[in-house]
């Protein structure tokens, strides 16, 4: 993307956010324009003095390429909303993030995700819990999505790799750092089995404010928020809030009414979110419980000549539905009927106006004959 050093540009501006960038890019057709706007161009746009004076400022005083050269040094990459690897389900969410910073790997499959959250004084109950329900989860092909902080965040990304799942961890500050200090080792281990992603610039510290817009990514990136244990004060109930605002289920553990620790967690239930006694209540919730099946027959061949005919007319480009029937000769019901499981093994997707792409994984070959 050749306007990549824009976007990362703009996300150093404060003052600039999804609302904002996204007007200068309607106003001005793309990022490197807005980048390079005048001064009164950008106010007709709709920026107001401070956010103008910030843009200016770093306009001037940023090298974009130097800043590219340093995010690559870290080890990590830049997607946007333009990037394909964008995670699909955060940009659903409204105001989604303009730009992530990943190390590790985003996959499709993450698209099956529940973030897990609770409070940094986990009890032994805390604890316990989230292993069991997170190991669960994990060896069911779902990915964990949480916040690296201390107590229950740490024990669900750690419970997610000892089950050998996938997990993401989101931070608080810049990709180059990690907060708390003692989890660089955790970091490490979930970017081999994961990915550690932040919106936030290099070099951001892991300031209090930064926190919660953390906690809207944690809970975007999945189909639902876990909260296993809570004060009525914890972090973990911003991220349930911001769950249930962008349309995601919420489920809570109930514990003990003498507990300081199971407040909050109680009070989300008695609030509506979904009692969880075990895995299968959340697996069910969400219809999750297929995916583990799933994800072993995205390694199948062409089970019949109609799939690999349609693989065959298919590529990276999007192609309708109407025209495949045409290329392989076949009733259209036929080929709606045999793209719809090949989309469930993983072999196409649907990339909308029913136009379909293949869909290999690296190291993925579908043999065709």
């Amino acid at each position: 993307m050749n306007d990549l050093r824009y976007w990362v540009g703009f996300n150093i501006v404060r003052g600039i956010g999804p609302t904002r960038l996204r007007a200068l890019l309607d106003y001005f057709g793309g990022a490197e324009r807005a980048w390079h706007a005048p001064a009164g161009e950008l106010h007709q746009a709709g920026l107001d003095h401070r956010s103008l004076e910030n843009l200016l400022a770093v306009r001037s005083g940023v090298d974009l390429d130097r800043e590219l050269e340093q995010i690559a040094a870290t080890g990590a990459q830049v997607l946007t909303w333009e990037s394909p690897g964008y995670p699909r389900l955060l940009r659903e969410i409204p105001a989604p993030p303009p730009v992530l910073y990943v190390k590790g790997t985003l996959t499709e499959e993450d698209a099956w995700a529940v973030a897990v959250v609770g409070t940094r004084r986990a009890s032994a109950y805390g604890r316990e819990v989230t292993r069991r329900l997170t190991t669960t989860l994990a060896r069911s092909g779902i990915t964990i999505v949480s916040g690296l902080a201390r107590g229950i965040d740490a024990e669900a990304h750690r419970a997610a790799l000892k089950a050998g799942g996938r997990t993401i961890a989101v931070l608080g500050c810049g990709i180059d750092r990690v907060y708390p200090p003692e989890h660089r080792k955790l970091a490490t281990e979930i970017i081999a089995q994961g990915a550690v992603i932040s919106n936030y610039p290099l070099g951001t510290p892991p300031e209090g404010g930064n926190f919660p817009p953390r906690n809207r990514i944690i809970s975007g990136l999945g189909l639902g928020v876990l909260v296993t244990e809570a004060g009525k004060r914890s972090g973990a109930l911003i991220t349930a809030d911001y769950a249930a605002e962008q349309g995601r289920d919420v489920f809570a553990v109930p514990g003990s009414i003498m507990m300081h620790g199971s407040a909050g967690t109680n009070a989300l239930i008695q609030e509506g979110a979904k009692l969880v006694l075990g895995p299968e209540d959340i697996l069910e919730e969400l219809n999750l419980t297929m995916v583990a099946e799933q994800m072993e027959a995205r390694q199948v061949l062409p089970a019949d000549e109609t799939e690999a005919a349609l693989l065959a007319h298919l590529s990276a480009e999007p192609t309708h539905v109407d025209e495949l029937r045409q290329q392989v000769e076949l009733p259209i019901a036929q080929v709606t009927s045999t793209l719809a499981l090949m989309e469930l093994k993983g072999m196409v997707r649907q990339v909308g106006g029913m136009k379909y792409v293949v869909a290999r994984e690296p190291g993925v070959e579908y043999v065709v004959d």
